[in-house]
């Protein structure tokens, strides 16, 4: 009975008491792997935010199913790399209450433009052709929206992220700030295994399937030949095909790889009795990659280990 009695009694000092509403964590959304992987080391345990890009999509083509539109319209904040890379997105965002973090646009992202053989192929095209290719995919001219192959970038945005975490909710600054230093720890110790692990072939020319690569071959000191196609969605021309064969055939080229969502053949046959050796296929965004706080660094990782597997002597 004294039991009972001590219970009700606490019970209604507790009713008493006045009460206080928990702040709730962001509700946060990212396009891409790599971007959600960064706000998920940032935002830790407190909270986990929603993946757009299905695993195996294609990051210049998707449509957003209802349940991810709403996810957008209901976000305390949506980061992403910008209307160049993911256009689906921009529309999306349109009239939508959150805070749009784009990543592209940042203050201290470094950006490059495509490699100049790239853009020199477009010149080639129609106009017909060229809206074509503005409306199903990214530019081949201009800026280079990958620009998460840079580690570098990653670094800045991690603070970014951070600080606009904090203040969407000041209570657990703290946390993102510590959370976000030792993500960037772990993006340097990152970059310096992949430099040691890329240096021995920086020197050895190799093709890529499309102009993807720009950042992390600038920032590793790769041999970049060039590439079958410009843009994601725009077909090499004859001319570009021809010229290909050529390097090929003239024994300056060791390896071309092909990419994960695309189909191997046209490079396979190219290289075809060349001596040059078709690489595993490369996955720039980490569309086949598990989602979550790792696979920022298995993106950058796998694409340096294909690289030097396939380049070594």
């Amino acid at each position: 009975m004294k039991a009972l009695m001590m219970r009700y009694t606490i019970s209604l000092l507790l009713a008493t008491l006045p009460s206080f509403a928990l702040a709730e964590v962001p509700r946060v959304v990212a396009d891409i792997p790599a971007v959600h992987a960064l706000v998920a080391q940032v935002m830790g345990d407190l909270g986990a935010p929603v993946l757009l890009l299905a695993k195996g999509a294609d990051e210049h083509d998707f449509a957003l199913r209802p349940s991810q539109a709403q996810a957008v319209a209901e976000a305390d904040l949506v980061v992403w790399i910008g209307p160049d890379l993911t256009p689906w997105l921009d529309r999306a965002l349109d009239g939508a209450a959150g805070v749009p973090l784009a990543l592209l646009a940042a203050q201290g992202t470094l950006t490059r433009d495509y490699p100049a053989d790239a853009a020199e192929e477009g010149e080639h095209e129609t106009h017909e052709e060229h809206e074509e290719h503005e409306e199903g995919g990214e530019s081949h001219e201009g800026t280079d929206p990958h620009v998460w192959l840079d580690p570098g970038n990653a670094v800045v945005w991690l603070g970014l992220i951070a600080a606009e975490l904090a203040r969407l909710d000041p209570e657990n600054a703290t946390r993102y700030a510590g959370n976000a230093a030792a993500a960037v720890t772990e993006v340097q110790l990152l970059d310096a295994e992949l430099a040691a692990m890329l240096a021995p072939v920086a020197a050895r020319p190799f093709v890529t399937f499309h102009a993807a690569y720009g950042y992390f071959i600038a920032h590793y000191g790769l041999r970049f030949a060039g590439a079958l196609r410009e843009g994601d969605a725009a077909a090499p021309g004859a001319a570009r095909i021809v010229a290909l064969q050529g390097e090929f055939a003239a024994g300056g080229i060791v390896c071309a790889f092909p990419e994960v969502q695309h189909d191997p053949v046209q490079l396979a046959q190219l290289v075809e009795g060349t001596g040059v050796k078709l690489g595993a296929a490369l996955d720039p965004v980490g569309s086949a990659l598990e989602p979550g706080a790792g696979a920022y660094a298995a993106l950058l990782r796998g694409l340096a280990a294909t690289l030097a597997e396939c380049l070594k002597d």
